[in-house]
């Protein structure tokens, strides 16, 4: 388990002379779009204000390229060993799959059915969250 992660000061995130800007890392920005509902949100305010739609729109593109950035920098060794990486909270479906002794097939179906949870990457892979995954395991051992 990784140590948890120091916050820095809320005002380090804002920046601007001619006006405040705030600045969202990208893992923040994944979990905002993650947990705070976001991809609904854009589709409720689409067109109503283009500032609006641009900033959520950053939003998302910003979550989703460190999600990219997470999953392309595991290594051969841990994407072979399908032991998910400790400082990781994203599982790909291969992870999932040798973690469950599944093929890649059925963790796609799980997800498709609505069974596992996952989001999409930038790159339109899948990819679990832990929670996601301990739940659905739990639910496996459950059945």
């Amino acid at each position: 388990m990784s140590a948890p992660r120091q916050a820095r000061p809320p005002a380090s995130y804002v920046h601007g002379v001619a006006g405040p800007v705030v600045i969202v890392p990208g893992r923040v920005a994944a979990w905002l779009n993650r947990h705070g509902g976001l991809d609904e949100l854009r589709r409720q305010v689409r067109g109503g204000d283009p500032e609006v739609d641009s900033a959520l729109i950053a939003l998302k593109v910003a979550g989703d390229a460190w999600l990219t950035s997470v999953t392309s920098r595991r290594g051969i060794d841990d994407a072979q060993s399908g032991e998910p990486v400790a400082s990781s909270p994203w599982l790909t479906t291969r992870q999932v799959a040798d973690q469950l002794g599944l093929t890649v097939r059925g963790v796609r179906v799980a997800i498709e059915s609505g069974r596992l949870r996952a989001d999409r990457d930038t790159a339109g892979r899948w990819v679990v969250s832990r929670e996601s995954f301990e739940h659905y395991r739990a639910s496996r051992r459950a059945a």
